[in-house]
């Protein structure tokens, strides 16, 4: 019953990281005038593969932290789920974005963007490294379904 808990905890988590990437994928399908498959896979790897890579990092730098911060790190898993889900509503509340032109298959606007939507994934990956979570799972979900929400974002933006 844990074990399945745990994995609809690790899908939900990994809903939410995908949140920002599928929605800069919707953009990136508005702005695309003659799409592709391969264009909507491309960006689908980027958003999804630097999902993925980005708990490891995290996870990787919260076991080296651990030793430091043992006795309070349940203290700051929660501070940093906390930061996270804060920062996610008041950008959804407050945030507007102000839109610019640029070409959102050159490889360099790709890499920052994956980048910018996967911060809090590294966050995520140091809260698992605090509480003692495997990170190969996890990171695999939240690259997988950050994937499938790209790619059909990429698809939809186009539509609209």
């Amino acid at each position: 019953m844990a074990n399945n808990l745990q994995i609809w905890s690790i899908i939900l988590i990994s809903l939410g990281l995908a949140m920002d990437a599928f929605a800069v994928s919707i953009t990136n399908g508005i702005t695309i005038q003659c799409l592709k498959i391969r264009n909507a896979v491309r960006i689908a790897i980027f958003f999804g593969g630097f999902q993925a890579l980005m708990p490891l990092i995290g996870w990787l730098a919260g076991l080296g932290l651990k030793q430091y911060v043992e006795s309070f790190d349940h203290w700051i898993a929660f501070g940093l789920l906390l930061f996270i889900g804060s920062k996610m509503i008041y950008e959804a509340i407050w945030i507007d974005e102000v839109e610019k032109k640029c070409d959102p298959l050159n490889l360099i606007v790709l890499l920052g963007l994956a980048i910018a939507t996967s911060i809090d994934a590294m966050a995520v990956g140091v809260t698992f490294a605090f509480l003692h979570i495997a990170i190969f799972t996890p990171a695999m979900i939240i690259g997988l379904i950050t994937f499938c929400l790209s790619f059909a974002g990429v698809f939809i933006g186009n539509r609209i």
